[in-house]
């Protein structure tokens, strides 16, 4: 079986994976909004095109929670319109490595090394059969992608392997990371953009704390990406607490979308004043009918987009379609097992699970490289 699994190719792992939507990286930031909110998947591959498909590569990717950070530099703020013009390639991180070509046959174990040296995403060939129609003379070979949770979720299929180390609390494998990215609730949320933009890299979220370090929930990337580009609003006008609530299910509270208007008038943020009003007079990324009522099924209705297209889902369908996740973090305690850590992470969608005591002050976070390092380990002693 140790065989079996160490022997396995990324094509095992591509199979039934849809192929990549993709984007010339001379592109505008609206031409990737429009897709990015027609769109199931959080994130829109982008490439650098050349007239030999040989020399086409997959640069970078973004997803709205890019749009949402880049929205909310002062200077964009004020034309939010002129902003959206700009290339699309202003958005992406100069880190390298994160988006890794590799071929089919690449192994396993080269995947997860190369996962834990930085890579985010494996670009893959997809396989096809050749046909002679107008199909297969595309100049633009099909691709998927890897990530971190595909990896995860395959090592799973095989946890019995791991034991008795899949048995062991998170604690004794020494893999909870005290180095975490926190914000105080009563603070501005403008204040936790740059960790929000961190996150979105590292592929973990920012914890909102109390003074005393207790965990009362997070501002999540992934919540972020269901949301539409007007949420720059809300970061740049209300506090930790408020953005959370502002963002939760969904859908801003009636009584939030007046404070965010408010705020922006007052701070002659005219050009997002109006981009907001527009989006929210046509129901926003989601809307709920009062802020005093609490979170029901009914906030999970499908509601129409800011800018519906006929024929296409739209991102709040997309939304609703999908997992619908709240502000509320996903938590686990030191002496949880490393096997039920992992799939509690698979179950939310989510790379990291925060860790707490049982006050719920916060402990530290436990992300999947974490995990696969020790897998890799493992490993060793298999081969």
């Amino acid at each position: 079986m140790a065989v079996s699994l160490l022997s396995h190719e990324l094509s095992d792992l591509c199979l039934g994976k849809p192929a990549l939507r993709s984007l010339s990286i001379t592109s505008t930031i609206a031409e990737a909004l429009e897709v990015l909110k027609t769109s199931d998947d959080n994130f829109v591959s982008i490439w650098n095109c050349d007239d030999d498909e040989c020399c086409s590569r997959c640069v970078g990717k973004v997803c709205i929670v890019d749009v949402i950070c880049y929205l909310c530099k002062d200077e964009n703020l004020v034309s939010p319109s002129i902003a959206l013009k700009q290339p699309v390639s202003v958005l992406l991180p100069k880190i390298p490595g994160l988006i890794i070509h590799v071929e089919p046959s690449c192994s396993l174990l080269e995947a997860i090394d190369l996962i834990l040296e930085g890579a985010q995403n494996l670009v893959v060939p997809i396989k096809t059969k050749v046909f002679n129609n107008k199909r297969s003379k595309q100049k633009q070979k099909p691709f998927c992608w890897l990530t971190q949770e595909d990896i995860i979720r395959f090592l799973l299929s095989s946890i019995g392997l791991f034991s008795p180390i899949s048995s062991f609390s998170i604690d004794t494998l020494n893999i909870i990371s005290p180095n975490t990215l926190t914000i105080e609730y009563h603070s501005p949320a403008s204040a936790a953009i740059g960790a929000i933009s961190r996150a979105l890299v590292e592929q973990t979220s920012v914890a909102v704390v109390d003074s005393e370090r207790t965990l009362i929930g997070e501002i999540s990337p992934f919540t972020l990406a269901c949301c539409d580009e007007t949420v720059a609003a809300a970061l740049k006008t209300l506090s930790s607490m408020d953005l959370m609530a502002y963002i939760d299910c969904g859908g801003p509270p009636e009584e939030l979308v007046k404070v965010v208007s408010a705020k922006l008038k007052e701070q002659n943020m005219n050009g997002m004043l109006q981009h907001f009003t527009v989006s929210m007079s046509c129901g926003g990324f989601s809307s709920s009918s009062s802020s005093d009522e609490e979170y029901s099924s009914s906030s999970m209705a499908v509601q129409v987009s800011p800018f519906p297209r006929p024929g296409r889902i739209s991102r709040s369908m997309s939304y609703s379609a999908r997992m619908v996740r709240r502000s509320e973090a996903i938590v686990c305690h030191p002496k949880s097992s490393l096997v039920a850590v992992m799939i509690q992470a698979i179950a939310h969608r989510v790379n990291y699970v925060w860790v707490i005591e049982e006050d719920c002050s916060l402990v530290g976070i436990v992300t999947f490289s974490d995990m696969l390092k020790v897998v890799r380990e493992s490993f060793e002693t298999m081969a």
